[in-house]
């Protein structure tokens, strides 16, 4: 039991670390994309999103794989990490030549004038691949306080190249000199924060060894970007750039404050079940733990951005964005089981299943684009392809959760259980605040009321029916204040 305790406290203070991060630093970063929305327009932010595309895909031969194994890995050494630095630094340049290869044929294909602006902006590749490392190291000893400063630096060196940029008149180089100014920025202080350098160390041994576990990680982590991007590749080629500027841009609200939640889930719960992998009581405890308080606060977030999504961007980013509300409340949707999904194929991976892992994503796939398909041939709307996002995902919760029956004893079932309550509290409180939206005519009043009313509405049901997670929560954060105040 003591066990037990030790690594649920020891979870929730790297989540804590973690989240706290991830949510400065995303903070800014939202700040920055609303200044830059007003200044550039959706078709710029089009053709960005569509770059990105292909650089996720290479990124994806670069990071996926070996920065997990090196995690999962119980007794990582130097040698390991030396040898996954410089094969990652040898498929980079690789990745980056048929970039700069291929660039001209993508830009045709999409009737793009991009080909410069994808050349320069895979050059990001390099600084992303050491930092996977860099990412791996800290994971593994989950020192995720560390990544503060890097993070913090990243985005505000970063977006202040990309406003002056946008203020300028630059328009898509503005987005792109930010990526890479923020890869180059976090590369560059990670080495003093992390104090690791690669070694002219590569052993193949290791190699084989770590790739054995990584390369089924690298086709998931392939399977599932394609699928991913393949919504954007569609909207690019059957519409036009300003539609996927829209696509976009209301899928990044969400995106913003899940994946908050979502990385420090990612970056905690691989590392902390690794460590308890032999003792499956302890793991699912984590596990349990882990899905009911990120459900508890998701499900809230969800629903109440769904329902202040107009005026929230009519406020923020003005009119000629409005055309990206339908998209941020169908997103909503998608982005709530997001939690779910991250702690059970986290869970797998840490208990050295990723032939599991696998299995699930070209499961999920293949109905996944089955789904897209039906949108795209059958209703012929954007607004379709982002409902199949929403239908793939919800069947996507009981595809992840299935292996952990038997792996951690924790069904799809009990999952369901734990997190139901905070999805009927959330589509009460969503319900209780709608209603002002016909009332109030001012955008920041109305802003103002709901989210007050919505926060009250959903504590006070919380503490009236004594959930869990709102308990747990509770005792936490009296018990970090406590130690505040001793160390003060």
């Amino acid at each position: 039991m003591g066990i037990v305790r030790f690594n649920v406290d020891k979870i929730f203070s790297s989540f804590f670390y973690k989240f706290l991060q991830t949510t400065s630093a995303q903070v800014i970063q939202f700040i920055v994309s609303l200044i830059l929305a007003r200044l550039l327009t959706p078709e710029e932010y089009g053709i960005q999103a569509l770059l990105l595309v292909f650089i996720n895909i290479a990124n994806i031969f670069i990071q996926s794989g070996f920065s997990t194994a090196l995690v999962q890995k119980l007794d990582a050494d130097e040698k390991d990490f030396s040898t996954v630095f410089w094969a990652t630094s040898g498929v980079a340049f690789v990745a980056y030549f048929v970039l700069f290869f291929c660039a001209p044929f993508i830009s045709e294909f999409y009737s793009m004038n991009a080909t410069k602006y994808l050349r320069v902006l895979g050059l990001v590749l390099f600084p992303g691949a050491v930092v996977s490392i860099q990412l791996a190291k800290i994971s593994r000893e989950m020192r995720f306080k560390s990544l503060l400063k890097s993070s913090l630096l990243g985005v505000i060196i970063s977006g202040i190249v990309g406003i002056s940029m946008a203020y300028k008149g630059f328009g898509v180089w503005a987005l792109i000199f930010q990526q890479i100014t923020n890869q180059v920025v976090n590369c560059i202080v990670l080495f003093f924060v992390v104090a690791w350098y690669p070694r002219f160390i590569f052993s193949v041994e290791r190699f084989k060894k770590l790739f054995s576990f990584g390369w089924k990680l690298l086709c998931s982590g392939l399977l599932n970007s394609l699928y991913n991007d393949l919504q954007n590749l569609v909207i690019g080629k059957k519409y036009n750039a300003s539609v996927l500027g829209l696509y976009t841009r209301g899928q990044q609200f969400p995106n913003v404050l899940i994946s908050n939640i979502d990385g420090s889930i990612n970056s905690v719960m691989l590392p902390a079940l690794a460590q308890v992998q032999e003792h499956k009581d302890i793991a699912k405890n984590l596990m349990r733990r882990a899905i009911k308080t990120s459900s508890y606060i998701v499900w809230p977030m969800m629903i109440g951005l769904a329902v202040v999504a107009e005026p929230t961007v009519r406020l923020i980013l003005t009119d000629k964005w409005l055309g990206c509300v339908p998209y941020l409340q169908i997103m909503c949707i998608t982005y709530a089981f997001m939690p779910i999904h991250t702690s059970n194929l986290q869970a797998i991976n840490a208990m050295g299943r990723s032939d599991v892992f696998l299995q699930l994503e070209i499961v999920k796939k293949i109905y996944g684009i089955a789904i897209l398909s039906i949108a795209v041939f059958c209703f012929k709307s954007p607004l379709a392809i982002a409902v199949s996002g929403v239908v793939g995902g919800l069947i996507g919760t009981f595809v992840n959760a299935s292996p952990n029956k038997k792996i951690m004893d924790y069904s799809y079932f009990e999952q369901l259980k734990d997190i139901l309550p905070c999805i009927l509290l959330s589509v009460v409180m969503g319900v209780a605040i709608t209603p002002l939206a016909s009332v109030i005519q001012s955008d920041i009043l109305l802003l103002f009321c709901q989210i007050l009313l919505g926060v009250i509405i959903y504590i006070a049901l919380s503490a009236l029916f004594r959930i869990d997670a709102f308990l747990y929560l509770w005792n936490k954060g009296i018990g970090i204040w406590r130690e505040h105040k001793r160390g003060a």
